[in-house]
């Protein structure tokens, strides 16, 4: 397609390699945001299991109600930049509140300190760091122990073991018992280091996609090529913060992970603050003059909102310590957002519109189940990868954490492959509806968990790495049928008169969806109070078997109705 038959009318003049130049400067801030967030997001439950001895069940709530939070502020985020603030101010507000989290992360105090209490006497546990993992040791008698306990197929401690070079002694339940004593000073600046990139995501995801889009005028075909190049920035940033934050933060201290990725916040900040006049006006204020009103005093409007910001740093540094209340916050809101639109549907709209929505609702309640098992990355099979899996692939060794990076790689390879289908399927008229996609994920990702738990079922700790890139190859290329079409989906499909409230409606069911991800890695991990970071492979695997089945059975029904909803959906494609 040359230029002159390119409508270019309403876009960003000035150009760089065919697109507009502000492009350059979301990619860029858009990369290294992504490179903190999912270096962070790396490191998270690894570093809560072995630094704070958080069990593996604790961690896994914890992580659900941060990445829930994560995936709802942006709805508030939004609001206020398109109402007042602009994306230009929203998205350096935000960075600046990212770099504070991410930066005050790398001060993690010192390890919280476990105690093992056995035959009268109490000793303290000694980690040391082997090989990227970490082991239990205590002195007794002027001996070294290795510390090993044992659980049964209902995540209870049956026994223990201490070994050492000339002795092993075993101790059945309820002849011992573990203490942890956290440090309680340092665990709340850690609390507060999610609460502020929390709120700084949610200034910043939303806002940083809709500058991509006011850079093209709205015949511009060049938009979605835009996209795709924005997008490729989230998946150069997530590789290379997977890899390099992964290995820094096990192989020298977390300080150094956390750190790298607070470095590329902070670059990302740098380069949006010095290069933000090349967007040329187009994420500005809707008025300056508006945000210039006195509100209380001498504060005005734009100041009254960045001491909101603030207001929800402090918001979020509760609630991410009450993680049940988080659940039913998210849980209620979503079922009252259903209701209210479902109501909508049938007392405002037409059968035509009714129908659409019933379809979107459809599709949104159907993500919830998907990004669930999805966001199994972050947490479960990141303790199975660190607990349970060889890693060693020949010319180098992984650590738990960088496994997560075969995502984004495996995205960057299908991705190309999946979309030349779906364009030779469509020539053909074979190229299956957007309902139909949806099944289709769900189909494949639960045939990657349900073939997983064969890998599960291999005897001892040093599992087939295959079985790890199995479960991830299945993900992504139900991520790749599921994810390019989701919220474009909702937009097309919702009325246009409550167009943003489906918008919530999709973030609010994709942080109940991260948030239900957490309780499912809980259930992964040992309830007891002596059953420490390990995962309980027997119940992972009966878990992970359930949620298979549910997941294929589920998605089965979707691709045999996708008949009657692609009809509901009257002609929207």
């Amino acid at each position: 397609m040359t230029d002159q038959a390119i409508d270019k009318t309403g876009s960003q003049e000035r150009e760089f390699l065919g697109h507009p130049i502000g492009l350059t400067i979301c990619f860029l801030t858009e990369m290294w945001e992504r490179f903190s967030y999912y270096g962070m997001r790396t490191l998270l439950t690894v570093f809560l299991v072995q630094h704070f001895l958080f069990s593996s069940k604790q961690a896994g709530l914890i992580y659900g109600a941060y990445t829930g939070l994560v995936y709802l502020l942006p709805v508030l985020g939004g609001w206020f930049a398109d109402r007042y603030l602009g994306s230009r101010k929203a998205v350096t507000y935000g960075a600046l509140l990212l770099v504070l989290g991410h930066f005050s992360l790398a001060f993690e105090g010192p390890q919280s300190d476990r105690y093992l209490t056995v035959g009268g006497q109490e000793y303290q546990v000694n980690f040391v760091r082997k090989d990227s993992q970490q082991y239990e040791y205590i002195k007794m008698a002027d001996q070294d122990y290795q510390v090993k306990t044992l659980t049964n197929d209902k995540q209870e401690n049956i026994g223990i073991t201490l070994q050492s070079e000339n002795e092993t002694k075993n101790y059945l339940s309820g002849s011992y018992d573990f203490r942890v004593v956290q440090h309680e000073e340092f665990l709340s600046i850690f609390y507060l280091s999610l609460a502020l990139i929390i709120t700084g995501v949610g200034f910043l995801k939303a806002n940083i996609s809709t500058i991509v889009g006011a850079l093209y005028g709205p015949n511009d075909p060049r938009r979605d090529g835009g996209f795709t190049i924005f997008y490729m920035g989230i998946n150069l940033g997530s590789v290379l913060a997977t890899w390099l934050c992964g290995w820094l933060g096990l192989a020298y201290g977390w300080s150094y992970g956390f750190g790298l990725a607070g470095i590329g916040m902070l670059a990302g900040l740098a380069v949006f603050w010095k290069y933000q006049h090349l967007l040329e006006g187009r994420a500005d204020p809707p008025s300056e003059e508006e945000l210039k009103k006195p509100v209380l005093g001498p504060i005005n409007i734009e100041w009254s909102i960045y001491l909101v910001g603030i207001a929800l740093v402090g918001v979020s540094w509760l609630l991410i310590q009450n993680q049940e209340l988080v659940g039913q916050m998210l849980t209620s809101g979503n079922i009252l957002i259903l209701l209210v639109v479902l109501a909508y549907g049938f007392m405002k709209c037409t059968k035509e519109e009714r129908e659409r929505l019933i379809v979107a609702c459809m599709l949104i309640i159907i993500s919830i189940l998907f990004w669930a098992l999805f966001e199994q990355q972050g947490t479960s099979l990141t303790l199975l990868a660190d607990q349970q899996f060889d890693r060693d692939l020949g010319l180098f060794t992984i650590n738990g954490p960088q496994v997560q990076l075969m995502n984004p790689l495996f995205i960057v390879l299908f991705a190309p492959v999946l979309a030349a289908l779906w364009v030779k399927l469509s020539k053909r008229g074979w190229e299956p509806s957007t309902p139909a996609k949806f099944g289709i994920s769900l189909i494949l990702m639960g045939l990657a968990y349900y073939g997983f738990t064969f890998g599960l079922m291999t005897e001892g700790t040093q599992k087939s790495f295959f079985w790890m890139a199995y479960i991830y190859l299945f993900m992504t290329l139900a991520e790749l049928c599921i994810s390019p079409v989701g919220l474009s989906m909702i937009t097309k499909l919702s009325v246009k008169r409550i167009v943003g409230m489906m918008m919530g409606f999709w973030f609010l069911a994709t942080a109940l969806a991260n948030y239900v991800a957490g309780v499912i890695a809980s259930l992964t991990g040992g309830a007891g109070h002596n059953a420490g970071s390990a995962v309980d492979v027997a119940n992972t695997i009966d878990v992970f078997t359930q949620v298979g089945l549910i997941c294929m059975g589920v998605g089965v029904v979707i691709v045999l109705i996708s008949t009657l909803m692609k009809r509901w959906m009257h002609g929207v494609h």
